[in-house]
């Protein structure tokens, strides 16, 4: 199993192991039912950037923003480097599969690293895909309505 590190809020950090004594029981919508020590809670996933590896979940009607980290991610902070490196995208694929429901930028826009290029919805939950660097839209290849499989091309960047 990959490890992972969660950073809720800039402020806690949790890892896989401090998840195993919840009991989480997935519920319609992206709602979840978690009871943990005895407790109960609600939670329900906000927003996902998958390429930024952050989640935002409301939890008992409280907002909380994760960054993930993984191996690599933890090592480079370790070493005290840092993983910020601008590079060039040539293409933005479809995470999981989806429809998307809006396109954000037009062909020769020029974007940046974290602006909105799309909404793709799956299992009910609406994902903003970012760009993940600097670059200009060379190509989309999908439109509003379109119905994509994992791994799709969605946009052409140069």
């Amino acid at each position: 199993m990959k490890s992972y590190q969660a950073t809720v809020n800039q402020q806690f950090e949790f890892t896989i192991d401090d998840l195993v004594n919840l009991d989480l029981v997935p519920l319609a919508g992206g709602q979840f039912h978690i009871l943990k020590n005895g407790k109960a809670y609600r939670a329900e996933i906000v927003q996902t950037d998958f390429v930024n590896k952050q989640i935002i979940l409301k939890i008992n009607g409280t907002t909380y923003h994760i960054q993930l980290a993984d191996a690599y991610d933890q090592l480079v902070k370790k070493l005290g480097f840092s993983a910020a490196v601008a590079h060039k995208v040539k293409e933005v694929k479809a995470p999981m599969p989806g429809l998307v429901l809006a396109v954000n930028v037009e062909v020769g826009q020029t974007v940046q690293r974290g602006e909105a290029l799309l909404i793709l919805e799956a299992m009910k939950m609406e994902n903003v895909l970012k760009s993940p660097g600097d670059g200009m839209v060379k190509a989309i290849r999908v439109q509003q309505g379109t119905a994509v499989e994992k791994g799709a091309i969605l946009i052409e960047m140069e």
